[in-house]
């Protein structure tokens, strides 16, 4: 008899046993399944039984279309891809998914929702935890998939302040960052994005040597996460969190205007580094100023939503 497993002790348990129950209807034995979706059929029974590695993307998807699922193992995927993870990852996975509102600053990388995918397998390629080719490309089936938020219907309004670190690192290559800093400059033309560049000439700050991520969930509370190379830490208590959050704002305050970071971004991906020096606190404000007056007036946010002021009509 098969070994039954308790379909609620895990995700992986229940994508199983979900794959099991579907399997014995279509009157297919775990051999005849596997030969449909081009696996031994020992990796089926690991399947079943929440045993071995967890099921790859493209096998949760080849499953579901071999049992006719209508896309029930595809949406289960990425609940169990995400047990790998710890606690507090998984928590603030939950929170980005809910948020109407996404703060974000990257000190070294840019943030996974505006990575190209070349990008984004170049940086997961040098995980210390990667074992092999199919999992580097599971991860990125799955940062990819949760860019999907940003063009659905309940996207958050994403304000991404990036430290000139960022700009300047040639992640991939020279091809493959050219491409990010286009994407970049792309997703920075949309009305909920909003991209500004923390340029080397502010010194030290507050939030140095990590990244650090403010969400505000629809009942307007909010979290905070902060993010080195190899951990994390979510924020919850309120206290600590408006703390955070305060970092932030002077973050963004010390940032280059939305305009002039967006003109460093195109320089640094033209290649003309020399071209991209960063001017003057005093020239920045006139330039902002000058931003102003041309665009009809700055777009200010609070609460994650953005009011325009604009000039009078002659």
């Amino acid at each position: 008899m098969a070994k039954e497993v308790d379909p609620g002790s895990s995700m992986a348990a229940l994508f199983g046993s979900r794959v099991r129950r579907l399997r014995t209807a279509a009157g297919l034995t775990q051999a005849e399944l596997g030969e449909r979706t081009h696996v031994v059929s020992t990796r089926i029974t690991q399947i079943e039984r929440a045993s071995g590695a967890k099921p790859t993307f493209e096998l949760a998807r080849t499953l579901d279309s071999a049992l006719g699922a209508d896309s029930l193992l595809v949406d289960m995927w990425p609940y169990v891809y995400r047990e790998a993870f710890p606690d507090w990852s998984r928590a603030f996975m939950a929170y980005s998914e809910r948020a109407v509102s996404i703060r974000e600053y990257a000190a070294h990388l840019v943030p996974g929702l505006l990575q190209t995918e070349d990008y984004a397998r170049a940086i997961l390629r040098v995980g210390l935890s990667l074992t092999s080719e199919e999992q580097l490309e599971d991860r990125v089936a799955a940062r990819l998939r949760r860019q999907e938020r940003l063009t659905a219907p309940d996207r958050p309004e994403l304000w991404v302040v990036l430290d000139e670190a960022v700009l300047r690192r040639p992640i991939g290559g020279r091809a493959v960052m050219r491409e990010q800093l286009a994407r970049l400059l792309e997703a920075a033309s949309e009305a909920h994005i909003t991209v500004q560049v923390l340029p080397f000439d502010q010194g030290e700050h507050d939030v140095m040597g990590g990244s650090l991520t403010v969400l505000t969930s629809p009942d307007e509370t909010e979290v905070a996460y902060t993010e080195g190379a190899h951990y994390g830490q979510l924020i919850e208590e309120p206290r600590d969190v408006k703390r955070f959050a305060l970092s932030y704002d002077r973050l963004r305050a010390a940032s280059l205007p939305p305009l002039m970071s967006l003109d460093m971004i195109r320089s640094v991906m033209e290649g003309n580094h020399r071209g991209a020096s960063v001017p003057s606190r005093s020239e920045r404000r006139r330039v902002a100023q000058e931003q102003l007056q041309q665009s009809g007036g700055w777009r200010l946010r609070r609460g994650g939503r953005r009011h325009t002021r604009r000039r009078p009509r002659p």
